[in-house]
This record gives C-alpha cells, sequence and structure tokens, in this order.
C-alpha cells in the first residue's frame, strides 16, 4: 500500500497537459476483466506487459535486423572458444524499481530458482545449461549441457527476478505478484482495475534518459470488435490485432496518422492433442492417414481471402518452413510431401476410405476402423474472430470429408491452459516466429517442455528431431545448419504433427496523432508489435517520442 501511495503522488505531482502527452494507450491481449497478476512466469493468467516491460531481458535479439544483439540488463557476454559456457557481463549499478541492488545474485538466484521450480521454468532451461556461478558482482557464467552457438538467445528468453523478493514466497506458481519490483523501463501500477490499468515509468531505470513515454494504459477490451472500435476511433496509439478490411475501417479515419505494417510472422496450424483422454478420438489422432486426411480437407485459400482478409500468406510447407522460412526450406520435402498440405477434399475421402475410416453407425460421420466413434471440438479463443472464423471453415471441411468436428471458443487464458494442460481433442495454434526455424523446432518438439508451454500442445516428440535441433547449435556454420534443419524437416513433414495453414501477419497498428518514431516499413528498425512473444517491443517503446 505505501508504494502504491508513492507512485500515486509522484504521478500527481505530473501536469494534467504532461500526462496527457506521455500517457501511451495500447492494447496487448483482450479480456473480459482484468486481474492483477505481473508472475513473469505465468503462461496462462499475468498480465501480458509483465514481460521486457517490467522485466527487463537480458539481451534482446532483433531478427529485423540480422539477429543482432541489443544489450539490455547485459552489455556484453561470450562464448567460450568450445561453445561450452558463456559469461554475461551485467551493466555497472543496476537497481531495482525499489531502489535496491541488482548484480548477479540475483540472476543466479532465479536461475536456481527455476531448478528448484520446474513449472517455472516455461522454456526448459535446465535441460540446456547444467550450471550458472557468479564469478563476480556483474559477471554470470553459465555451463551449457551441449556446446551451443545459440546459447544468448536461450539463455535470455528468461526473466530475472529480485532476490530481496522472491527467495520469501512460498509458492511462486500461483503468487500474482501483484505489485512487481522490476527491471525494466515500467514497474509502477497506480492503478489497477478491472476496466483499466496503468504501468509507469521505473524511477530506478538505467535507460530513463531514452524513455520518453511515462506509463502505458491498458483498456479492457473484450474482442476484435471492442478493439475495432477503440482503434478506429483514435483511443488506441499501439495496437496487435487483427482488424478486417482496415484501409477502410481504420486507415481512412485519419490517412495522416493512423497506419499499419503487416509482414510475415507465426505459423498457424491446426492440431491434435496425441494423448486426449479420449480414447475413440485417440486412434484416428494418433494415426498419420488420418492427419494427413484432415489436412488435405482444409481449404487455405478461402480461411485467408474470407476469414483473413487476405492478410495471412498462405503455408502449404509441410516441414512448417512457409514463407517465412523458405530461405530453409528444403524443396525435395515439399516434392515428397507436399500433395498432404494441400486443399483436395477428394484425394482426402479417398485416403479415408482406403484406411477403413466409413461411416459405420450411420449417423453420417466417419468412424474409426475398429467402429468407434470419432467426434471431437476444435478450440479457438472466442475473441480472436478471424481465427474462429478459419476454425469454421476448417470444420466446414472436415465435415465434407465426412469427419464430426465441431467448434469450441473458449476464453484466450482458458485456450492457452488448456494446451497447456492437455485437457482438449483438437486445436488451431500459432508458433512464434524467429530468425531462423530452430526456434518454432525447439519450442513445438521439446519433450521437456511438455507441460510447460502452449507450443508443445500438440505432444507429438521425436528423439531423432531433438537430436538434430541440439546439433544446430554445434556450429555457427550455415550450410552445416541448413542440413541438419534439411533432415529435421523431413521427419517433421513425413509425420504431420501439425496441419500448416498460413503465415499469420505481425499484427502492428500505431497512431501518430500523439507519438511519433515507431518502427515502419520504411524505417524497419524493429520488430514493432506489442505481442508478448516480441521481446523487441520494449525497443519500439524507448524510440517513442510525443508528438510536437
Amino acid at each position: 500500500m505505501k508504494k502504491y501511495l508513492l507512485a500515486a503522488a509522484a504521478l500527481t505531482l505530473l501536469s494534467g497537459s504532461a500526462m496527457a502527452q506521455t500517457i501511451l494507450t495500447a492494447n496487448i491481449e483482450p479480456a473480459t476483466t482484468w486481474v492483477r497478476n505481473f508472475n513473469p512466469f505465468n503462461q496462462t493468467s499475468a498480465r501480458q506487459s509483465t514481460l521486457d516491460f517490467i522485466y527487463e531481458p537480458l539481451v534482446i535479439f532483433n531478427r529485423f535486423d540480422s539477429n543482432k544483439p541489443v544489450y539490455r540488463l547485459a552489455e556484453s557476454f561470450k562464448l567460450s572458444d568450445d561453445l561450452k559456457s558463456i559469461d554475461f557481463k551485467l551493466r555497472p549499478n543496476l537497481k531495482w524499481s525499489d531502489g535496491k541492488p541488482l548484480t548477479s545474485a540475483d540472476v543466479t538466484f532465479t536461475y536456481a530458482y527455476l531448478k528448484k521450480f520446474p513449472a517455472l521454468d516455461f522454456v526448459s532451461i535446465w535441460t540446456f545449461v547444467t550450471d550458472v556461478q557468479a564469478v563476480d558482482g556483474e559477471t554470470v557464467r553459465f555451463t551449457l549441457a551441449n556446446p551451443s552457438s545459440l546459447a544468448a538467445e536461450q539463455i535470455s528468453q528468461l526473466p530475472i527476478v529480485p532476490e530481496h523478493v522472491w527467495k520469501d514466497v512460498a509458492d511462486p506458481v500461483t503468487f500474482a505478484n501483484e505489485n512487481p519490483v522490476g527491471s525494466g523501463p515500467l514497474t509502477e501500477v497506480p492503478r489497477f482495475t478491472g476496466q483499466t490499468y496503468d504501468q509507469c515509468r521505473n524511477p530506478n531505470y538505467w535507460d530513463n534518459a531514452h524513455l520518453k513515454v511515462d506509463c502505458i494504459r491498458f483498456p479492457q477490451l473484450a474482442d476484435n470488435n471492442q478493439i475495432l472500435t477503440a482503434t478506429a476511433d483514435g483511443t488506441l496509439d499501439w495496437g496487435v490485432s487483427f482488424i478486417p478490411d482496415i484501409d477502410n475501417v481504420y486507415v481512412s479515419k485519419d490517412p495522416a496518422h493512423f497506419h499499419y505494417w503487416y509482414s510475415p510472422s507465426s505459423m498457424v496450424a491446426f492440431l491434435f492433442n496425441l494423448e486426449t483422454a479420449n480414447e475413440n478420438n485417440k486412434k484416428a489422432f494418433n494415426d498419420l492417414k488420418f492427419r494427413r486426411a484432415v489436412s488435405m480437407a482444409l481449404d487455405r485459400k478461402t480461411m485467408i481471402d474470407v476469414a483473413g482478409y487476405g492478410y495471412p500468406t498462405l503455408n502449404e510447407d509441410p516441414g512448417l518452413m512457409g514463407e517465412l522460412y523458405k530461405s530453409w526450406a528444403d524443396p525435395s520435402v515439399k516434392a515428397d510431401f507436399g500433395k498432404f498440405a494441400s486443399y483436395d477434399a477428394d484425394a482426402a475421402k479417398a485416403l479415408l476410405d482406403g484406411a477403413g475410416y466409413k461411416d459405420k453407425d450411420g449417423d453420417g460421420f466417419r468412424d474409426n476402423p475398429d467402429g468407434s466413434k470419432i467426434s471431437f471440438s476444435i478450440i479457438v479463443p472466442n475473441s480472436w474472430t478471424d481465427w474462429v472464423d478459419t476454425v469454421n471453415i476448417a470444420v466446414e471441411g472436415m465435415q465434407a470429408v465426412g469427419i464430426d468436428a465441431k467448434i469450441e471458443t473458449p476464453e484466450e487464458a482458458v485456450w492457452t491452459g488448456n494446451l497447456i494442460n492437455g485437457s482438449f481433442d483438437a486445436a488451431i495454434n500459432s508458433l512464434p516466429a524467429s530468425a531462423s526455424p530452430y526456434y518454432p523446432y525447439k519450442r513445438a518438439f521439446s519433450a521437456s517442455d511438455k507441460g510447460k508451454t502452449r507450443f508443445t500442445a500438440q505432444r507429438w516428440f521425436n528423439p531423432e528431431v531433438e537430436k538434430l535441433v541440439t546439433e544446430f547449435t554445434h556450429t555457427a556454420d550455415l550450410p552445416k545448419q541448413k542440413e541438419t534443419m534439411n533432415k529435421a524437416q523431413r521427419i517433421v513433414a513425413e509425420n504431420m504433427p501439425m496441419i500448416p495453414v498460413f503465415n499469420n501477419p505481425n499484427w502492428y497498428q500505431y497512431n501518430t496523432k500523439r507519438f511519433t518514431g515507431w518502427s515502419t516499413k520504411e524505417n524497419p528498425f524493429v520488430n514493432p508489435s506489442i505481442s508478448r512473444t516480441n521481446p523487441a517491443r520494449l525497443l519500439n517503446l524507448l524510440a517513442l517520442e510525443p508528438a510536437k
């Protein structure tokens, strides 16, 4: 309470006009009401403004600039010559938002904490490192389980938390962290209600000289329709949402200030839970022929043109490369397995017929070869209207070939939780974009991540793919990395654990009326999306300043 009152008093000192100039209004996530949770390890109910803005990364890798490292809490890192260890050197005189020193002891505490509470470790870092030691007050050494040229990127994915706060937390998994002590630019929460909350300037932020935004305000918006209204009327300065017919419904309202920029981004795919509790569905889902038939029943072009208003990019690559990673795609993989990733309803029916999936009980839908019933729902967040329409098109395609599929629309947090804990049959999901296909493969096919992240929701794991993904990091030689990825994508394409349909755009709307300095198509200095899967959003924030 004392911290809350101090923060509120500090904000009151600012004049009304200054506040109006330095409060940026943004949308990251839809919600029916805000829940005060700033636990940076929580993957379901924590506010999506927690990472990066409250807990700054050690390093941000800018995939819009050849994956160049941009140093944040760390001022440098150095890999050993044998790629078996890496030293991070922190900036001198770092402080937490409560004024206490941020040192290498906090870094080592954080990683030891993740080892003690593995449920917090959403990237399974302790399968990647074997030891973390403080060399001195500003230097931390990580010993790696295997040589890795990408160690810095792996390690920087996790937030660093203050030992003096978290050491006394009895249950960090359920800890809501309502009054966070952080290291990032916006750590103070002077106002929080079910309808809006503000995240404001960290008084002890090391880079305050470059921060020209005093607060970000997050209004509660339940779905894409409410987000559209707030975007079109100019309420939002920074958005990440699907907006249908954006040129007419948004840009035309104020062409001088209302802008968007969509670049190819995360792959969107349908998937089956191969470990579903429904034994009948499980038989079908674990049959490669069934998965291939479902894939061929999906009208991807209609999904893009109708549900996505033409914004997404077609992905018919069974190895999951698509437009984003086309330079990594092995043409022979597409030649051998590409027909299973293209729409062909007649071929889907023929494959199902040949595999013994026929209507044996007369209800109009196919059953398993042993006569047991197949019936499942595809889950999709109810607020993501473009994905809801995409799933409806998929359901129509599946039903047309005789598969009893339906749609189920939980709230986003419930959808995420179900994907993580495996309490679902089928779903639409995405994999985060990165500079190479290594990270999507790492996130999707690492058995150690099962139950920790929604990216392993399909629960398909292959020892050879995991081995190849690890080998990818053993060298920085591009031809050798491509050779390894060719082998991995062939295995994935042959088994079709995920069914790609398109790549989402990098959703990004911005309003220059109140703030300038945005990353744009004309000046693409960084990935500008405010999505929580994009740490570089912090760099976009630091480039902004109030419009003159």
